[in-house]
């Protein structure tokens, strides 16, 4: 009889599919390509303040249940840096230039639904944005740099200074996603809910792109 696989892998291949409609957005292959422009990133940044907002208020929130509690690090913390991005991008005044698009609204909504008292799609949300930026996210820092001639400021966002070795970070991380007990119910759930955030990041990437298009 076949081993089951991890949870982890199971996750990740269950997601597949939407993961890569969300990283295909034509606003992000934009972005990527050089095809965008520095107002782009900006405007992306400035929907990642209200997201880590909304997610960082959910920890604190989660920091005593035991499941949840096993994920959260303070070395994950990503607002403060995004808050000094925005300064150094948009000037002193910039909360008061900036709003969340619909898509957002949305999204960080779902993140305040679920962390008030569903620690695994808590949880689905936590793993779908961080190991993003310990992953992909560090390839999208090193065009952003190349194009628009950031060194750190204005990309501390995409800089993990408290994390030496991203790959081992997320390899405890998946193998304490493996680890947890939870039934098969609960961890089809909780795939259903990364799956929930990689298509709120695909609706937040078209919004992007239809407000850059009516500008």
């Amino acid at each position: 009889m076949a081993e089951p696989i991890p949870f982890s892998e199971a996750l990740r291949e269950r997601t597949r599919g939407v993961h890569q409609e969300s990283e295909g957005a034509v606003f992000m292959q934009d972005l990527m390509s050089g095809k965008g422009s520095r107002d782009d990133y900006i405007a992306l940044l400035a929907q990642h303040y209200f997201i880590y907002e909304a997610l960082e208020e959910a920890a604190v929130g989660m920091a005593d249940d035991p499941v949840a509690a096993l994920f959260i690090s303070p070395k994950l913390t990503r607002l403060p840096a995004i808050e000094t991005d925005l300064e150094f991008l948009l000037g002193a005044d910039w909360r008061d230039r900036i709003a969340p698009l619909p898509s957002t609204m949305r999204y960080t909504a779902r993140i305040r639904e679920v962390g008030a008292g569903w620690p695994g799609g808590f949880i689905a949300h936590h793993y779908t944005r961080y190991l993003g930026d310990l992953s992909g996210g560090q390839i999208i820092r090193t065009l952003l740099q190349r194009q628009y001639g950031f060194d750190t400021n204005g990309v501390g966002f995409y800089l993990f200074a408290d994390i030496a070795k991203p790959k081992l970070f997320k390899d405890t991380y998946r193998s304490q996603l493996d680890a947890v007990q939870w039934t098969e119910e609960e961890r089809d759930r909780v795939i259903g809910e990364v799956g929930l955030a990689f298509r709120f990041n695909t609706e937040l990437f078209d919004d992007l792109a239809t407000a850059k298009a009516a500008a």
